[in-house]
């Protein structure tokens, strides 16, 4: 389905719905807070300490969507973590609360 576009549109469109779904799964309630009774249901299982996790869940997220990108195994390897990491900047990118554990400002790492 995805065939018929370049290889960067493929990799641009994949790496934006896999941050939407992530982003989806990871921070909001979802349509009829379906998200919020699935993340509660799973509690503290594996599946359930990833929906916590931006970063862990884009890497399971991203599995299936890397099949878009490439055939052969070596090239799923990299459209895999490319994808991963490209949700992973764009979620950097758009989150307006400061991580606590990064500096704000270079002068901040010498107090």
């Amino acid at each position: 389905m995805l065939d018929e576009f370049s290889i960067a549109l493929r990799f641009l469109l994949c790496a934006l719905a896999l941050w939407r779904l992530t982003h989806l799964m990871v921070a909001e309630d979802g349509p009829w807070d379906v998200i919020v009774k699935l993340r509660a249901r799973l509690g503290e299982s594996q599946a359930g300490r990833a929906m916590d996790c931006f970063y862990c869940l884009s890497l399971w997220l991203a599995v299936p969507l890397a099949f878009a990108m490439a055939r052969h195994f070596f090239g799923w390897l990299i459209a895999w973590l490319a994808l991963s990491g490209a949700a992973s900047l764009l979620e950097q990118a758009t989150h307006h609360e400061i991580n606590p554990r990064l500096p704000s400002h270079p002068k901040d790492e010498k107090e």
